[in-house]
């Protein structure tokens, strides 16, 4: 059933609501009143035939007598302004003939939704989330609130998500914490100005990859600690080439972003040992590590470490949606006090509304089925794009990947010697194509050259069209 005709009633609501009088003026709280409700009818038309709330209960609102609100209804029933109907109450008239007509009020037109385009990177499939039982355990959490629910926050997150958060790396990534150690965040930004504003400091020397996520330079120069770059080769990142003077590093072991290499055991482990020597710490960003389609993912880092030198990221913008906004640290025993004193001053940004739906989704098991149903369609849009691609074998280098969300591309000399990464995503771009180029996320000399190329977010008849764009504006000459 429709909505429209509670339209003017809300609005009618909501603009009583913000009337008020003042006992203090020289004006009568009457003529007060009476002016208020005069020009409230006279600018809208929209509340014609609605009914007004009844003169003791808008007394009520106003803290006024009610003799003095049925005094300026009946006045301005004599104006022609409402009318009454038998057994139903007052209304605002249907015809005020000594009132023109107001004028509608031009408004802008509101932003245009704009489409992800085909090959974005970072994005899932939102449609393949479960949204009748997404609903349902929204609806049972806030249909009834617990008086848990409406208390004073806990700064580190809604604690039956965070015991959920603690069942759930203990499966997938063979991380072994308390609940306790779990805080939620509102993604990563907020997740590592925790460390660094709440645990770390700032002045730090930070070691990070190169290439990287983009804004994770803005990110430590927002908080105050000098980025250092260090360029990562077939295998990943070499601790042999981290600075000497390095209090942090930030790493994305499991898959690197933005080249998709795994970090081998054995760096792993030199890894481990150099925090342990050196008293740096570690920051693993698991950002997509759910999504493994072959082979047996080695465990985290910070489950080698036992959380002795590491700090753990994940995120669900990944798994659920990013317009969720729910992410988490796991953080040692040893920096849960500091990093309760922080989120005690500045307080959480998370949102506490998705938390206990999100706490029992994973409970129900239904989380876990909804990430095996992404990962096998992931993993057949993947292979998807590959046969799509590769008409344009001799200009790109076209490998499976065996995890993640987008594959990265290299360019085949035929191709490199002709145009840049840099060059193929202008062009992309001109086609209605999102492609990201590899050189634009390095920062060191000689910066590395490819495409990344997301899927997971795209049909295959989308990929097989975006396919056919992109093979076409490669094979032609500048």
């Amino acid at each position: 059933m429709s909505n429209f005709k509670t339209f003017p009633k809300a609005n009618l609501n909501r603009d009583l609501f913000a009337i008020s009088v003042d006992a203090s003026l020289k004006t009568s709280l009457q003529a007060q009143l009476l002016e208020a409700l005069r020009g409230l009818i006279s600018k809208s038309s929209d509340l014609v035939g609605t009914r007004l709330p009844a003169s003791r209960t808008l007394a009520s609102e106003l803290s006024i007598s009610r003799t003095t609100v049925q005094a300026v209804y009946d006045q301005m029933i004599s104006e022609g302004y409402l009318v009454t109907r038998q057994g139903s109450g007052t209304f605002v008239a249907s015809e005020i003939t000594h009132l023109s007509q107001p004028q509608p009020i031009p408004r802008p037109a509101g932003p245009k939704t704009q489409k992800w385009l085909p090959f974005q990177t970072g994005l899932p499939d939102q449609s393949l989330l479960p949204h009748k039982q997404w609903a349902r355990h929204l609806e049972r959490a806030w249909r009834n609130p617990t008086p848990e629910l409406l208390a004073r926050a806990d700064p580190l997150g809604w604690y039956p998500l965070r015991a959920a958060i603690s069942d759930h790396v203990a499966a997938w990534r063979h991380l072994s914490c308390d609940p306790g150690q779990v805080v939620i965040t509102s993604g990563a930004r907020e997740a590592f100005e925790v460390i660094f504003h709440g645990l770390l400091g700032a002045g730090k020397q930070v070691a990070i990859e190169d290439p990287c996520w983009p804004k994770l330079h803005t990110i430590l120069r927002d908080t105050g600690n000098l980025a250092c770059p260090v360029r990562i080769d077939q295998d990943g990142l070499d601790v042999t080439r981290l600075p000497d003077k390095a209090h942090a590093t930030i790493v994305t072991p499991s898959r690197h972003y933005p080249t998709g290499v795994s970090l081998p055991l054995p760096r792993r482990v030199a890894l481990l040992d150099w925090a342990r020597q050196t008293g740096a710490v570690v920051i693993e960003d698991d950002y997509d590590s759910e999504f493994r389609y072959r082979g047996q993912p080695l465990p985290s880092l910070s489950g080698l470490d036992g959380l002795n030198n590491t700090i753990y990221l994940g995120s669900f913008s990944k798994l659920v949606s990013p317009a969720l906004r729910i992410g988490y640290l796991v953080v040692p025993k040893h920096m849960l006090q500091s990093t309760r004193t922080y989120l005690d001053r500045v307080g959480p940004r998370a949102s506490l509304i998705p938390q206990p739906a999100l706490a029992t989704f994973m409970n129900s098991g239904e989380f876990a089925m909804h990430l095996r149903r992404m990962r096998r369609v992931y993993a057949r849009r993947q292979s998807h794009l590959l046969t799509a691609l590769a008409p344009a074998c001799d200009l790109l280098e076209l490998q499976p990947d065996s995890s993640g969300m987008h594959l990265c591309v290299a360019l085949r000399a035929a191709l490199a010697d002709r145009m840049s990464d840099i060059e193929i995503s202008q062009r992309a771009g001109e086609n209605g194509l999102r492609i990201s180029a590899l050189s634009d996320q390095c920062v060191l000399p000689q910066k590395m050259q490819g495409l990344l190329l997301g899927y997971a977010a795209f049909d295959e008849d989308t990929l097989s069209d975006a396919a056919d764009r992109l093979v076409s504006l490669i094979q032609l000459p500048l």
